[in-house]
């Protein structure tokens, strides 16, 4: 008999040794991990959020990206007047104020929707700062707040402020800086008639239940890291100062807001206020606060800073240039600059001149091109989850 393949059988071998190699490479694939040559879909590819994020990027100039790094105010209630000035300034959002809420708070939709803009994959930040309680915009939030969270379970929190959520999702606003992670057992403190409770693993379980409260509704936000329950004083008047170290500070005041970045809040804010033994600046421009936000607690969402009118406010002459305190608070890491311009006495800042001193910046290259990108890219991703 003739031993010799015909040129099919070899066709039929090859196949079937395909077959062979495609199975056990499955196993492979099912009970030892991918093998080190088998690419990773990640490697070639890009979510369609990424390459929407990348394409928006691209087409925007310098001084488009450093307005998206800015959150303003301004006053009334008219949408007319917040759309022209969007308009004006196209910054990344808008806080709303008291002094923003229509009598009739069911208004308030409209100055939501006056400040989105035209973008509707990318709409502006609409925010507020409704804790409930003692902040509270919105006259229509009764629901439970830090006045009485404490002494009912975990459970109350999350009904809180799912409710809380649902009546700012209502009013169009999209980000909501209003959970309080900050804890102290003082009643002398400041910030002690706003904590949702009064020991590190109490304010853990409750800033966990605010977080999962409000997903899906609102962007959540964990304020004021590193934390403001180490100090009685008032950081909209002065800047608090602690001497605590980092080790104390981890196993206190890390730990609600550990909690909520594993809950899946979206934004973290940074404080007006100094550790001592961990850096001299201000937490809201401190690299070494921000390094441990992303590199500690493992956060990856959105930064954005108190209020920066409230170190103009201290009187301290090293923060009496609010251009150069936002230069320094984006080279620290910070992806949005809160300014509540033109709300009260005493906050008059120009946000024409915000915007081109840090323009100036990326153009010296005192903030580099990098740096304004990641923050641009952070600013983006948040306007894309509320806009869905």
């Amino acid at each position: 008999m003739d031993m010799r393949l015909k040129p099919k059988h070899h066709l039929v071998i090859a196949v079937g040794v395909l077959i062979v190699a495609v199975l056990t490479t499955g196993l492979l694939i099912k009970f030892n991990g991918l093998p080190v040559s088998a690419p990773r879909l990640t490697d070639t590819t890009k979510s369609p959020v990424v390459s929407a994020i990348d394409k928006k990027l691209a087409s925007l100039s310098t001084s488009d990206k450093v307005a998206l790094l800015f959150m303003f105010h301004t006053p009334g209630t008219d949408p007319a007047v917040l759309k022209d000035f969007v308009d004006r300034y196209h910054p990344g959002g808008m806080i709303l104020m008291d002094d923003n809420i229509p009598a009739n708070e069911s208004d308030t939709l409209a100055l939501s929707q006056a400040i989105y803009g035209d973008d509707k994959s990318f709409p502006r930040l609409v925010a507020t700062d409704e804790e409930g309680g003692t902040v509270t915009r919105l006259p229509s939030d009764t629901y439970d707040s830090a006045a009485n969270l404490d002494q009912k379970p975990p459970s109350a929190t999350f009904t809180a402020f799912d409710q809380r959520a649902k009546l700012l999702h209502a009013l169009g606003i999209n980000l909501n800086f209003g959970i309080v992670a900050d804890v102290t057992s003082d009643p002398n403190s400041f910030i002690y008639p706003r904590v949702l409770a009064t020991t590190p693993s109490a304010a853990a379980d409750r800033v966990e239940q605010a977080v999962k409260g409000e997903k899906g509704q609102v962007l959540s936000t964990l304020k004021h890291f590193p934390g403001h329950g180490e100090t009685d004083l008032n950081s909209h008047v002065t800047i608090p100062k602690t001497n605590i170290n980092f080790s104390q500070w981890q196993q206190k005041d890390a730990i609600p807001f550990e909690r909520g970045i594993q809950a899946g809040a979206n934004v973290v804010m940074l404080g007006q206020l100094i550790y001592s033994a961990v850096d001299s600046q201000p937490a809201s421009m401190s690299a070494k606060w921000y390094s441990i936000l992303r590199n500690d607690l493992k956060f990856q969402g959105l930064t954005v800073t108190d209020d920066m009118i409230m170190l103009l406010h201290s009187g301290d002459p090293a923060y009496i240039d609010p251009v150069k305190n936002a230069v320094a608070a984006i080279n620290a890491g910070a992806d949005l600059v809160l300014y509540v311009t033109n709300h009260g006495a005493n906050t008059q800042v120009d946000p024409a001149a915000l915007l081109n001193g840090v323009v100036t910046a990326v153009n010296n290259g005192e903030i580099s091109q990098t740096t304004l990108d990641s923050a641009v890219k952070q600013v983006l991703t948040a306007q894309q989850l509320a806009g869905k």
